[in-house]
């Protein structure tokens, strides 16, 4: 999770063009480039912007220490000697602009926005993206999860499952962007501040003579705090009571039995039956938790069972974003300098989802000052009056051009804000309740049929019209260009 030595935390063939681009005298040359995704995760009607925190530390500490000097030396490519040491004095100073996390984004929106020379937005790509991806990713799934539970309070249980150290640390932070109530992860606990929550083993059981005494010892050490799991022989018939014998004794010391914990079997069955054995002691106050390979889908029909669970401890299917595993953002080149003037470019691909639309753009969300709700995202150049100046705005669709809507009273907010300028950190971070609050705020702005799990309504991105035109005249002259002529 040290940031501080991932120069190398690239792809090879960023270091081979960024030795290209020295060799050739470009290097300096200024471009921009614009990192989004294409496709929704999971069928959701959004994704959850994470991953900001560990990039603004990536970037400020963006250097090639010896030793990564030394390894480049090694290569097969026989990089020059004096590359190495323009390699050695590196340092960011370039531009960036970004959402904030927590923020409900869309497919085709710049997320992140780099400019610079092509020698330093060429190597943040591959960590920005690793980054930006995985913990967008995972705070998109935690917000489904999130919304299933409607209200039940979530435990991020996902540590032993996730692919290694940081993705089970910045997972669990990006899940309590979501919406997360703790997290199982001291480390997530220490470094974010994130509450940690965690009940016991089915080894603390079987290390006992007996389940009774296996609760009864757990208790007397953790008696403000104790989840007792009920699930090692016989949740009914040894489980439940032997864990109401042990709540009885912590009565008599003035204490209360936290929670018991469903970890297998029908878990709808064996809560109600549960909470009725409880109830019926006068044990009301006890709570289920429940785990054991759960998700949105799991936790949604569950509680059409009527389960009585009121925790909701969930690992595998979230940290590893079990049925959707990654994001596929893809960064791309959108402006570059061409005899000292910035240009637009575009990438032109047989699969149309993969035309890039050019030149450096701006992200407004266009607010109905009726409703306080967003009606579309609107996307266009930064020299462009329109959302700024309240005029009338267009919107269509770039795909079906006829689908159109005219909005007037309207407020424009500006999506992507400032985060370096020219190397120089300029964005705060904010502490992390800040951006669960921003999340939820970022929700509030959309009509339910947007945020719904299953077959979400699709909200509107739009660009503006002068972006629109620009991108079909540098397809029509590209393929002008390229058109081969018939044969007579």
């Amino acid at each position: 999770m040290d940031t501080t030595g991932m120069a190398l935390h690239t792809d090879k063939y960023q270091i081979n063009m960024m030795y290209a681009h020295w060799m050739n005298g470009t290097h300096k040359h200024k471009a921009v480039f614009e990192a989004y995704f294409r496709t929704l995760p999971f069928g959701n009607g959004y994704a959850v912007f994470a991953g900001l925190e560990r990039i603004v530390h990536y970037v400020s500490n963006l250097r090639f220490h010896e030793d990564d000097i030394r390894y480049l030396s090694e290569q097969e490519e026989n990089y020059d000697t004096r590359f190495l040491e323009e390699l050695r004095t590196f340092r960011f100073n370039g531009n960036i602009h970004s959402m904030r996390e927590g923020a409900v984004v869309f497919p085709n929106e710049p997320l992140v926005r780099v400019e610079g020379s092509i020698f330093e937005a060429q190597l943040v790509e591959t960590a920005l993206l690793n980054f930006m991806n995985f913990q967008t990713l995972i705070a998109t799934k935690a917000a489904r999860i999130k919304q299933a539970a409607d209200g039940d309070t979530l435990l991020e249980f996902g540590t032993r499952r996730a692919q290694e150290a940081d993705a089970a640390v910045w997972g669990a932070r990006a899940a309590y962007v979501a919406g997360f109530h703790a997290t199982s992860n001291m480390m997530a606990g220490k470094r974010f501040g994130i509450p940690t929550k965690g009940t016991h083993a089915h080894s603390w059981v079987q290390s006992f003579t007996s389940e009774q005494e296996a609760f009864d010892k757990y208790a007397q050490v953790l008696p403000d705090g104790s989840t007792l799991l009920v699930d090692t022989f016989d949740t009914l018939r040894s489980g439940v009571p032997n864990a109401i014998r042990t709540a009885k004794k912590l009565e008599e010391r003035g204490k209360r039995l936290n929670s018991i914990r469903l970890d297998s079997g029908d878990l709808a069955y064996l809560s109600i039956e549960a909470r009725k054995m409880l109830d019926e002691a006068g044990l009301d106050y006890v709570k289920i938790v429940a785990s054991n390979d759960l998700d949105e889908h799991t936790i949604t029909e569950l509680k059409t069972q009527d389960a009585r669970i009121d925790v909701w401890g969930v690992g595998t299917q979230l940290i590893t974003a079990h049925d959707q595993p990654s994001l596929g953002g893809v960064y791309k080149l959108v402006e570059r300098e061409v005899d000292g003037m910035m240009q637009p470019t575009i990438k032109i691909s047989a699969n149309p989802e993969k035309v890039t639309t050019p030149g450096k753009k701006d992200v407004y969300r266009i607010i109905d000052r009726g409703t306080g709700k967003a009606v579309a995202d609107y996307i266009c150049f930064p020299e462009e009056d329109e959302p700024r100046k309240g005029k009338q705005l267009k919107l269509f669709n770039p795909l079906h051009t006829y689908i159109r809507r005219y909005v007037k009273d309207y407020e424009a907010q500006s999506m992507l804000v400032p985060v370096f300028e020219e190397g120089r950190l300029v964005y705060e971070l904010p502490a992390l309740e800040q951006v669960r609050e921003y999340h939820v705020s970022q929700l509030n702005q959309f009509w339910p049929q947007y945020l719904r799990k299953l077959n979400p309504e699709i909200y509107r991105v739009n660009i503006s019209e002068k972006a629109w035109k620009l991108k079909q005249g540098l397809i029509d002259r590209y393929m002008e260009e390229t058109e081969v002529p018939e044969e007579s």
